[in-house]
């Protein structure tokens, strides 16, 4: 893990400032609202998706003082969106950490989760781009599309491939997707230009979601915040377990449906699968289709003169495969 914190170690000074104006979003009269705001909106994260807006932005040649205040936006909607995601599945752990519904309970997590919600649309509202507000809102549309296609696959153990990357395009690409073509947004800049980072960053983010799903089944040992198939766990029936099932015969396919699905199985059961999904070839499939999306990414800031910031753009597209957690 180190490797990856030392990579992003050079843009700390993004972060720095992201966090401070982060510290703001949580200004209230409730005590209980900077307490659990605290907890889960400064309490851990990478913060790409706010990167992703700033250097989007800084490629568009825009850097108004209002960047990083705007940066918040994405990181809000994200955090928002991981408080209802525990309360859904039930989570206990998040970042490493007890999850906000189990330390406040449900309600206070659901409420949370609001919060931030509504100081997003506040803070773009205060920016009075039209354009701008468009995308925030079509996004939480199809956030939400996402979240809901995603419980009614539970425990889907025919789910395809399609349907499971229509999936994490509406849940996680989305945002990441939205945070890049905002920059262009706020910036001016013309549509062509726009609709590029739009799809830089739709394809960035569903390779982020299909190693995040492979890391679910390959770093127990250094991903303190999830258990061993806690996908599965929580009946995610995600790309390495769909490539996995296409190997086995329907008899064992029926096997493990009865047993995960109908909540007999033990601990082993679940360090059995995990090697099953390690041995069939799975994770390397899923890593290549990973690096297919971020290489489709990468054609898109073709339309881009090269600078530092298109080139760090491009290396954390790349590091959304090579990383480990």
């Amino acid at each position: 893990m180190r490797e990856e914190s030392t990579f992003l170690d050079q843009f700390g000074s993004y972060f720095n400032r992201i966090n401070e104006e982060l510290d703001k979003v949580l200004n209230s009269e409730v005590p209980l609202i900077e307490e659990v705001g605290s907890y889960s909106l400064l309490g851990g994260g990478k913060r790409l998706r706010p990167l992703f807006f700033i250097l989007s932005c800084q490629l568009c040649n825009y850097r108004d003082s209002d960047m990083y205040h705007l940066s918040t936006v994405f990181e809000c909607i994200h955090a928002a969106s991981l408080l209802h995601d525990d309360v859904l599945d039930n989570a206990s752990v998040r970042r490493g950490r007890s999850s906000a519904n189990k330390v406040w309970g449900s309600s206070a997590a659901v409420l949370m989760g609001d919060f931030l919600f509504c100081k997003s649309s506040r803070m773009a509202v205060e920016k009075r781009h039209i354009e701008f507000l468009k995308v925030l809102a079509d996004t939480a549309i199809r956030m939400t599309e996402g979240q809901i296609l995603e419980l009614d696959n539970t425990h889907n153990w025919h789910i395809t491939r399609e349907q499971y990357t229509g999936i994490i395009t509406s849940k996680t690409a989305a945002l990441i997707s939205a945070a890049c073509a905002s920059g262009g947004i706020v910036a001016g800049e013309r549509q062509a230009k726009i609709k590029s980072l739009r799809n830089f960053g739709l394809n960035m983010g569903i390779a982020f979601q299909i190693m995040d799903d492979v890391l679910d089944y390959t770093c127990t040992g250094e991903r303190s915040d999830k258990q061993i198939c806690n996908d599965l766990r929580e009946g995610k029936i995600t790309l390495p377990l769909i490539y996995t099932l296409t190997c086995l015969d329907k008899r064992e396919r029926d096997r493990l449906e009865h047993l995960f699905k109908g909540g007999k199985a033990s601990e082993k059961d679940y360090v059995r699968t995990t090697e099953l999904v390690r041995d069939n070839g799975a994770i390397d499939k899923c890593r290549r289709d990973a690096q297919d999306y971020v290489d489709l990414a990468e054609t898109y800031l073709s339309l881009f003169p090269d600078s530092p910031t298109k080139e760090s753009l491009l290396r954390l597209n790349q590091f959304i495969v090579d990383r480990s957690y």
